[in-house]
C-alpha cells in the first residue's frame, strides 16, 4: 500500500470523527452524504466523489449526492456481482466504483473520480468500500431513526388532534397537514366517494367505482382494505395507495406519488399504513357523531312535518305541507304524489305544478319501470332532461303500496343516499296521516251524499240554503218528481227503478252550475238549489233538465217540477220556501205531469 495514500487516508478518517461530532441529525440524507463526501474528496485529493442509489424498475444506478452539492452525472448501469470496479472515465481520468447495500433492500455505490497519474491501490480501495459501507450505513441508520422518531411525533400528534375533533372537514384537513409535513416532495390525494363532501382546496378527488384507467390500483385498496403499489412509466413515478379503514367500512384511499420511480420500502409502507389508519378511525367516528347528530335532525324534522300534517286535515293542505317541507329539507325543486286505486294513478293536489305537465311524464315512467323490475333503490344522482337527480319512495300501509312520492332536482347527485333514505321514512310516516284525511274526507262526503244517486242530502241542502239566504240576494229551489216511478218498479223491477233514479240524477248534475246543489228529497223525488239566480233562469234550468230526462232516460220517464224563488230582503225562511215548492210540484202532478208550476209570493201558476 502506498504510504502517501494510507497516510492521507487515515487523515480522512481523523477528520471524520471530528465531523461527526459537530453532526447534525435533522437534514435529510443526500445532504449529510454530501459533506461526507466532500471530506473523502477534499483529504484524498479526488476529481470528484458521487454516491448512487439502485432503481430496480430501470435496473441502473442513479447519483443522489455529490461532494460538491448537485450531482451532475448521469445513470449507470449495474455491474453484476462486483463489490469493485475500476474503469477507465476516459482522458486523464479514472473511476473507481465501490459498490455496497445501504440497508437490506437499497443497493448503493459511491463512485470516486481521480487522475490516472495518481491511482489508489487496489487493496485501499477495498478498504475504503468496506469502511464507506460502514459509515454510509451508519449515517443512514442515524438519520432513518431520527426521521423515524420525528415521524411518529408527527403520527402521535395527529392522532391526537383528530380523536379530538368530531367533525368530517376537520380530520381531512389534518390528514393534509400531516402529510404535507412528513413528505414536503410528494404528490398526495384523499380519494373519497361521492356521499363525501368535496370542498375547499383540499386535494381530494373523486373515487370512480369502476375498472378505468388509473382507478384499477385505488379502487383494489378500497375494495380490499390493503395497501396497493404501482409504478407509473410517464413520467417515472411509484404510486402507493393506502385505504382509509376504519373498523366498520373502508372510508377513501389515500393516493401518494413519489417524486421518484423506487419501491416504497416496508417502513414507509407501514408508517403510512399506520396514518391511514388512524386516519380511517377518526374518520369513522366523526362520521358516527355525524350519523347520530343528523339521526337527531332526522327524527325531528319527522316530528315536526307529523305534527303539522295532523293539524292539517284536508288532503290537499296535507300535500302541500309535505311537498314544502321536502322542497326545504332536501333541495329537491319538483315533489309529486301519486295515489294507486282500481288500477290507476292519480296525481293528488298539491303536488307542484311540473308534475300536472305531459314533461313529467318520462320520469314518472322511469320510476315505474323500476317498481315494476322489482328494485327497491328507487334513487339515482345523473339521470336524463333537465332534473338530473330523482328519488321516489313509496306510500306504504299495512304492506300495501297505496301510492307514490316523487322527488326531482336539476343539480346531478343534489341528492344523497341518505336523503333517500330519511324521504323514504319521512313519506311512510306521513302516509297514515293521508289516509286518515282521505278517510275524513270520504266520511264527510258519506255524510252529505245519497248513497244511491251520489247527490247530496237533504240535510246538507237545508245547511246550504240556509247560508245562501244569510248571504246571498236571492235563489230559485226546485223541487222535481218522477212520474209514474211506482209503475216503474212494478213493470221493471225495483232495480231498475234505481236504474232510473240514478240516470235523472246524472242528468240533473249534468246541467247544472258548480256552485248549485242538486239532492235527493226522498224517495222518488229530487231537488236542485240554485243560489243567486232571477226567476226566469231557474224555469230554463227546469225545463232543460225535463226535455234531457225524457229524452235521455232508459226506460223513457218524465219529471214533474215546482218552483219558488226568493229575492226580497228579510225573506229569511226556508221552510216557507219548501212548501211552495212542493205546492207548486202537488199543482204540476195534479194537471197532467211533465209540466212546470211556479209558486211565485201569493200567486201559483203554470209555466
Amino acid at each position: 500500500m502506498n504510504k502517501e495514500e494510507m497516510k492521507r487516508y487515515e487523515s480522512f478518517k481523523q477528520k471524520f470523527f471530528h465531523w461527526f461530532l459537530a453532526f447534525q441529525d435533522d437534514g435529510p440524507f443526500s445532504a449529510a452524504a454530501g459533506e461526507l463526501l466532500a471530506l473523502l474528496k477534499e483529504e484524498l485529493a479526488l476529481e470528484q466523489a458521487v454516491f448512487y442509489l439502485y432503481d430496480p424498475v430501470r435496473a441502473a444506478f442513479y447519483p443522489e449526492a455529490a461532494a460538491d452539492g448537485a450531482p451532475g452525472a448521469g445513470p449507470i448501469a449495474a455491474a453484476g456481482e462486483r463489490k469493485v470496479a475500476v474503469v477507465d472515465a476516459g482522458g486523464p481520468h479514472m473511476a473507481a466504483r465501490l459498490f455496497f447495500m445501504l440497508s437490506d433492500e437499497a443497493p448503493a455505490m459511491v463512485e470516486l473520480m481521480y487522475r490516472k497519474d495518481g491511482g489508489f491501490d487496489e487493496w485501499l480501495l477495498w478498504e475504503i468500500r468496506a469502511d464507506l459501507a460502514r459509515l454510509f450505513q451508519k449515517l443512514s441508520a442515524v438519520l432513518q431513526g431520527a426521521g423515524e422518531e420525528k415521524r411518529y411525533g408527527q403520527l402521535h400528534r395527529f392522532a391526537a388532534k383528530i380523536h379530538s375533533s368530531m367533525h368530517i372537514d376537520d380530520v381531512l384537513e389534518e390528514i393534509i397537514r400531516t402529510l404535507q409535513n412528513v413528505y414536503p416532495s410528494f404528490t398526495y390525494y384523499l380519494l373519497l366517494s361521492h356521499d363525501n363532501h368535496l370542498r375547499g382546496n383540499l386535494p381530494i378527488k373523486a373515487l370512480m367505482l369502476d375498472e378505468g384507467e388509473r382507478q384499477t390500483a385505488a379502487l383494489r385498496a378500497f375494495l380490499t382494505g390493503q395497501v396497493q403499489c404501482e409504478e407509473l412509466t410517464a413520467p417515472p413515478r411509484s404510486v402507493l395507495y393506502a385505504p382509509i379503514k376504519g373498523v366498520q367500512a373502508v372510508y377513501g384511499v389515500i393516493e401518494i406519488i413519489a417524486p421518484y420511480a423506487a419501491p416504497f420500502p416496508k417502513r414507509e409502507i407501514h408508517f403510512i399504513s399506520l396514518l391511514a389508519s388512524t386516519a380511517g378511525s377518526a374518520l369513522e367516528n366523526a362520521k358516527l357523531y355525524e350519523q347520530s347528530r343528523r339521526l337527531v335532525a332526522d327524527l325531528q324534522l319527522i316530528n315536526d312535518t307529523m305534527r303539522q300534517l295532523n293539524a292539517r286535515p284536508r288532503l290537499h293542505e296535507a300535500i302541500e305541507c309535505m311537498v314544502s317541507q321536502i322542497q326545504q329539507s332536501f333541495g329537491a325543486e319538483e315533489v309529486g304524489f301519486f295515489l294507486f286505486a282500481d288500477g290507476k294513478r292519480e296525481l293528488l293536489p298539491g303536488s307542484t305544478p311540473f308534475f300536472f305537465d305531459h314533461r313529467s311524464e318520462p320520469y314518472i315512467e322511469w320510476v315505474e319501470k323500476r317498481r315494476q323490475s322489482g328494485n327497491d333503490i328507487l334513487f339515482a344522482g345523473d339521470v336524463f332532461g333537465p332534473f338530473r337527480s330523482i328519488m321516489a319512495a313509496p306510500m306504504q300501509q299495512n304492506k300495501e303500496t297505496k301510492g307514490l312520492c316523487i322527488a326531482l332536482a336539476s343539480e346531478p347527485y343534489r341528492f344523497t343516499f341518505e336523503m333517500f333514505k330519511l324521504l323514504e321514512s319521512l313519506v311512510q310516516h306521513s302516509t297514515l296521516a293521508f289516509m286518515n284525511a282521505m278517510l275524513r274526507e270520504e266520511l264527510e262526503k258519506m255524510v252529505v251524499t245519497d248513497y244511491l244517486t251520489k247527490l247530496h242530502t237533504r240535510r246538507y241542502l237545508d245547511e246550504r240554503i240556509q247560508t245562501s239566504m244569510g248571504s246571498d240576494a236571492s235563489g230559485a229551489f226546485i223541487l222535481l218528481d218522477i212520474d209514474n216511478f211506482k209503475q216503474i218498479n212494478d213493470l221493471y223491477g225495483h232495480q231498475t227503478g234505481d236504474e232510473v233514479l240514478v240516470q235523472v240524477a246524472e242528468t240533473m248534475r249534468a246541467n247544472i252550475r258548480d256552485g248549485d246543489v242538486a239532492a235527493r228529497w226522498g224517495g222518488e223525488e229530487l231537488a236542485v238549489y240554485l243560489p243567486n239566480v232571477p226567476l226566469s233562469d231557474a224555469v230554463a234550468v227546469a225545463r232543460r233538465i225535463m226535455e234531457k230526462v225524457r229524452e235521455q232516460t232508459i226506460p223513457a220517464v218524465t219529471v214533474s217540477c215546482g218552483i219558488s224563488w226568493w229575492g226580497h230582503a228579510g225573506f229569511q225562511d226556508a221552510e216557507q220556501l219548501f212548501k211552495r215548492a212542493d205546492a207548486a210540484l202537488y199543482m204540476a202532478k195534479e194537471t197532467g205531469k211533465n209540466c212546470i208550476f211556479v209558486y211565485d209570493d201569493c200567486h201559483l201558476y203554470k209555466v
